[in-house]
């Protein structure tokens, strides 16, 4: 699947990752795709809930040794 913008907030703890997507998204077209790369173990259950809060779709989460990153529709 293709995106249209990316983060890499590797590095990063809790909560900047998802405040970085949640500025991102903000920014964005309705139905556009961000990529979203962490490494913070609570983006796991942070990315997430931001989602269902905000009613933006995790269409994919994918896991590495390293990371994570997910695909987020903005809705």
């Amino acid at each position: 699947m293709t995106w249209d913008e990316e983060i890499d907030a590797t590095g990063l703890l809790c909560p900047l990752p998802v405040l970085k997507a949640r500025k991102r998204l903000m920014s964005m077209a309705q139905g556009q795709v961000l990529r979203l790369i962490a490494t913070d173990p609570a983006a796991l259950i942070d990315v997430p809930h931001y989602c269902a809060e905000s009613g933006n779709q995790v269409l994919s989460m994918d896991e590495t040794p390293v990371h994570r990153i997910w695909l987020i529709r903005r809705t």
